[in-house]
């Protein structure tokens, strides 16, 4: 079976389930690497870093949801360069897969969201382009994990895809819409979490060490002391007594009743459980610097931050910075894989101003600036708002008190004074 059959449903028996392949360095890598490196790498604080535990830290879970959810909330428009001017491209048959359908059962935003993740976590996104002719039917988005690259000696690249059947199929460059993120060879992208499964695997090592630590109670929250010799069945009664006080919400908080002198004496933080935590939260930083995120975006505000002296300045350097990148890797991929070269005046481009709006005040002082300079009319104004345009509204104002360099102001149409 193709992948073309798998795609259009054919029926096939079902194969044994595949062992969940490995993210790390690839094998491909092993010239340059030692085996033992390799494996030592993976494993950090007893904890193998995968695409799927890594999603289980708060910080990576923060980062990937929002980089992937700006990528498919922004509009994403198909563009035509007509003379001087840009309009929709309305009529195009890709117009309608990347505002409308994309394929059978997602949404565009949808679509978006998996592919950008999958370039977060594992470096690179995979879509297989159903064609009638020249024109592209479908995009099917496919694993990461299950497709191998190649530079054949032309520099083309070949797809080597492993379909659920296990069937192993080999597609051309122009079959495939590939999104890759930071490379070294320009061919497969890098996943994050193979470089910072350092701070990833600390930050899930003491994680896991916290919920056991408060579900077993291996931190003594005080000292009971005895002025005598406590005996065995004493030593049990106990035990049983302080059970009882801490096993339940609802007895929480309750005093104890010691017996036989008995006297009790909470125990403070200690240097080593203040450690702890600013481990954690350290671990959770360097989470969010490898994601390029502001700090105050996955809930550490008590840390500084270069990115802004306020919560406006520090997320307009995240769409500057962070977004812009992801936002130009989308387009220019589409330009190569998704449009044909005969249309060199196709393109197209996210309308990221909905990232970079302010707030009403601030936003309608630019409009004005904008109005009274003389490059936006009120329809372009309108449009930004999503209000339809109005009659009239397509007129640009002139500035009377602005002239070319150089041009003496005329007094032809000045005013006449009685």
């Amino acid at each position: 079976m193709g992948l073309l059959d798998w795609v259009r449903g054919s029926k096939e028996p079902t194969p044994q389930k595949r062992a969940p392949v490995q993210i790390g360095p690839s094998f491909n890598s092993m010239a340059d690497t030692s085996l033992e490196e390799y494996l030592l790498g993976q494993t950090v604080g007893s904890r193998t870093v995968t695409a799927d535990n890594a999603m289980k830290i708060s910080a990576v879970w923060r980062c990937v949801s929002l980089i992937s959810g700006n990528v498919a909330t922004l509009p994403l428009d198909l563009k035509r360069r007509v003379g001087e001017t840009r309009v929709d491209a309305d009529d195009h048959d890709l117009w309608t897969i990347l505002r409308r359908k994309p394929n059978r059962w997602q949404t565009p935003a949808e679509f978006r969201r998996m592919l950008q993740m999958s370039v977060l976590l594992r470096g690179n996104g995979y879509a297989y382009k159903v064609t009638s002719g020249k024109k592209i039917i479908e995009l099917i988005p496919l694993n990461a994990d299950n497709v191998e690259v190649k530079q054949e000696r032309d520099l083309s690249l070949t797809y080597t895809v492993t379909l659920p059947s296990g069937q192993r199929t080999i597609l051309k460059q122009d079959k495939m819409l590939h999104l890759r993120g930071m490379t070294f060879d320009g061919i497969v992208g890098l996943p994050v979490i193979t470089y910072a499964q350092e701070a990833m695997g600390l930050a899930a090592s003491t994680e896991q060490h916290a919920g056991a630590l408060f579900r077993n109670g291996t931190r003594a929250g005080g000292v009971i002391k005895h002025p005598g010799s406590l005996g065995e069945e004493g030593q049990v009664a106990l035990r049983e007594s302080l059970d009882y006080y801490r096993s339940g919400a609802a007895l929480e908080g309750r005093d104890l009743i010691l017996e036989e002198g008995m006297d009790y004496q909470r125990l403070s933080m200690t240097s080593v459980d203040a450690q702890f935590i600013q481990t954690r939260v350290q671990s959770l930083a360097e989470i969010a610097m490898y994601f390029g995120v502001p700090l105050h975006m996955v809930g550490l505000n008590d840390k500084a931050s270069s990115w802004g002296t306020g919560i406006e300045q520090m997320g307009i350097g995240f769409v500057t910075y962070t977004m812009q990148d992801w936002l130009t890797m989308w387009e220019q991929a589409i330009a190569r894989d998704l449009i044909d070269e005969s249309e060199p005046d196709l393109y197209a481009r996210f309308n990221n101003a909905a990232l970079l709006k302010g707030d009403t005040k601030s936003r309608y002082e630019a409009y004005a600036i904008g109005r009274n300079s003389g490059f936006l009319s009120a329809n372009d104004i309108r449009a930004l708002e999503d209000m339809d345009p109005i009659e009239g509204g397509d007129t640009y104002l002139e500035p009377l008190n602005m002239t070319p360099l150089g041009e003496q102001p005329t007094t032809a149409d000045a005013p006449t004074q009685d």
